[in-house]
Order: C-alpha cells, then sequence, then structure tokens
C-alpha cells in the first residue's frame, strides 16, 4: 500500500542513480538497492514499477561494471533483468517467450505493443540483446537474435530517442560485433552509431565508445577510433545530466580502450 501510495518513488530512484557522478559510489551501493527493491517485489509482486526498475537497475549494473571483467557473471544479470522485464510487460510477454520464433512472426506479434509498453519493453530488449552480443559463440544465443532485434526495432517504430538512442546502439554493436556469415553489417552498423550520436547531439557518450569499440575496430579505421576516443575524453559526464553515471563510466572505458588500441589495430 505505501509502495502504490507514492507513485513517483521508484522513477525517482532510478532517476538519482543515472544522474549520480560518483562511479565508485553507484558501483558500491546499486546492488545492495536492488535487494532491496527484490525484498519489496516480494510484498507486491506486480508492482510494474518495481519490475521495470529491476529490469533496467541489473541490465545497467552489469553493462556498467560488470560485462568487461566477468562476462559469464554479466550474462547470468542480463537474463535476470529480462525475466523482470518480461514480468513487467505481463500478459503479453507470453508472445515473446518463445525465442525461436521466426522474425517476421515476433515483428507481427509486437504490433500490439505500443506507449504504455515502451518502458519494460525497451529494458527487455536491451538486457536479451546484450545477452546476446555477450554469446555470438553459443548457437542458444543466435537462434534468439531474431527475436530480440525484432524487440528493438519495435522500440525504434515507437520511440527512436527514448533513453538517449540507446536502442540505436545496441543495434550498431550487434550489427558490427556479428561475423558476415551470421549477418553482420559494418555499413548498417555505422548508420545506427551515426543516428544514436544525433539524438544525444553528441552527449550520451556511450554512442562514441561502442562506436570506436565494435564499428572501428572492426573497419579498422584508427582515425575515426581516435576521433571518437578524443570526443568522450574532452566531454564533460555532466553534459547530459541524467547520464551522468553513464557518461562517467564510459569515461574509464574509453581511457581502458585507449590503452589497448596498439592490439586492437594491425
Amino acid at each position: 500500500m505505501a509502495l502504490r501510495a507514492s507513485p513517483s518513488l521508484i522513477p525517482n530512484f532510478t532517476q538519482a542513480f543515472f544522474e549520480e557522478c560518483d562511479p565508485d559510489l553507484a558501483e558500491q551501493s546499486l546492488p545492495s538497492n536492488l535487494k532491496l527493491m527484490e525484498g519489496l517485489l516480494k510484498n507486491d509482486p506486480d508492482n510494474r514499477q518495481l519490475l521495470n526498475a529491476l529490469c533496467m537497475g541489473f541490465t545497467g549494473y552489469a553493462m556498467l561494471f560488470v560485462e568487461d571483467d566477468d562476462p559469464e557473471r554479466a550474462s547470468k544479470l542480463y537474463l535476470r533483468a529480462r525475466t523482470y522485464g518480461f514480468r513487467a510487460i505481463g500478459r503479453n510477454a507470453s508472445q515473446l517467450k518463445h525465442p525461436g520464433l521466426k522474425k517476421e512472426i515476433m515483428r507481427n506479434r509486437l504490433l500490439e505493443f505500443g506507449k504504455s509498453e515502451l518502458i519494460p519493453l525497451f529494458w527487455t530488449a536491451i538486457s536479451w540483446n546484450a545477452w546476446i552480443n555477450l554469446n555470438l559463440d553459443r548457437p542458444a544465443a543466435l537462434a534468439q537474435l531474431g527475436a530480440a532485434q525484432a524487440c528493438l526495432e519495435r522500440v525504434l517504430e515507437i520511440q527512436p530517442d527514448y533513453f538517449h538512442g540507446l536502442s540505436y546502439i545496441m543495434m550498431g554493436s550487434i550489427f558490427a560485433a556479428m561475423p558476415v556469415a551470421l549477418g553482420g553489417k559494418a555499413g548498417r552498423a555505422k548508420t545506427y552509431f551515426e543516428k544514436a550520436m544525433d539524438v544525444s547531439h553528441g552527449k550520451f557518450l556511450l554512442a562514441q565508445y561502442y562506436f570506436a569499440r565494435y564499428y572501428a575496430v572492426r573497419v579498422q579505421d584508427k582515425e575515426l577510433f581516435l576521433k571518437l576516443v578524443k570526443e568522450v575524453e574532452t566531454s564533460p559526464p555532466d553534459g547530459l545530466k541524467e547520464a551522468c553515471l553513464i557518461n562517467a563510466v564510459t569515461k574509464k572505458k574509453t581511457k581502458w580502450l585507449m590503452d589497448m588500441s596498439e592490439d586492437l589495430f594491425f
């Protein structure tokens, strides 16, 4: 009753999390807050705001703080996030839980999803595609690629600029990371990354980071790589206040990427 009487509580929590500019503070505090929300969920298992926040929180935690150091753990967290996302979507989620479906069938089913399903569909799609991106060597992940991409494409149809164009970034990353034989398309990846940068006017630094890490490295364009890295290095993380945490972590990731540049280009 208290949770439902304070409808702004959970959205304000997630907003405060992404506005935090201290990555160390966020990394240390987020796990306990996620467990707190899981405890609250036991008292109100159908609370859509809690389910959305948990999907978002586990996705963000895995992407920002776990993926680079422990891909296996990050994979589990992404799947945990996706489970909460499916629950947040509600009854319509049953149409998405057969990931072996052909992409066209999934697209037709997703036509029923509109603005009211945008937030859970978005975070479900991000966690799902992030999991696939870490497991492109596994047949089980590749079998789900069409369904997961269809979810992202539906988000782009509903509101392409949602969350600073993160859907474009994820699409670009997948097309750049996949081998050509499995559907990878470097040109298409570049288009998605450029759209993502346009959406945020270059202030959502995750776009430049993934653009450099996946596309520039794949096509061996070191000049573009260095240009994108410099943009991240010279941009203040609070240039986009509502994504200060993501930008701050991205700047740290970009420094690591730059340190590896001699091994990335031949």
